[in-house]
């Protein structure tokens, strides 16, 4: 009699399997070993969030806005800087030095947080591309300075529409815009802080 009985709940197990692997086949699903994984499936089956979990949720995560948004800046910087022949972390150079002229290399590693590993390639393609050139200090031969060339000063004016693309693209107002980069200075220097740099 048990045995009976243990059959038939085994065979009704079977039964709502195969009519579970034939619903989720409708719905295009690739079996892949023991699971079977699609969109719906995982939302339909998915645990509601406790309130205890939402500091492990990754839309709460500040840095992973911080990341997403920079990727962003990136894409919207990548037609802009094509223009100029730079990529992104060649422009930062760039605005150091349209800044101040004639730094020495330490300077620019840190007014960027880039290491020498870093940015000794980032200054070898703008040497290549005649924009920069490398010079040894008069009052320390171990020092190495980066100055423009007279092409790096004249690409400082086809660079000034960048910031104005930026600025449209944001949808926001300079004063918006001053505000979120002040705050997000704060906090860079705030965890710098913590870390010791």
């Amino acid at each position: 009699m048990g045995c009976d009985l243990y059959r038939r709940q085994l065979d009704c197990a079977q039964l709502k399997l195969r009519r579970l692997t034939f619903n989720c086949s409708q719905l295009n699903v690739r079996r892949r070993g023991p699971t079977m994984r699609t969109n719906l499936v995982r939302f339909s089956m998915a645990r509601k969030p406790s309130a205890a979990d939402a500091p492990l949720r990754l839309d709460n995560q500040i840095c992973f806005a911080v990341y997403s948004a920079a990727h962003a800046f990136n894409r919207v910087y990548k037609p802009l800087l094509d223009r100029l022949g730079l990529t992104y972390p060649q422009y930062l150079v760039m605005l150091v030095l349209w800044e101040r002229d004639d730094v020495p290399v330490k300077d620019i590693g840190e007014r960027l947080f880039l290491d020498s590993g870093t940015l000794t390639p980032l200054l070898k393609r703008l040497e290549a591309a005649h924009l920069v050139k490398r010079t040894r200090s008069s009052e320390d031969e171990r020092q190495v300075l980066i100055a423009l060339t007279p092409q790096g000063h004249a690409l400082k004016d086809k660079a000034r529409a960048v910031p104005q693309s930026i600025l449209a693209a944001s949808d926001c107002s300079v004063s918006e815009l001053v505000a979120m980069k002040d705050e997000i200075v704060a906090l860079r220097d705030r965890l710098n802080a913590v870390i010791g740099e």
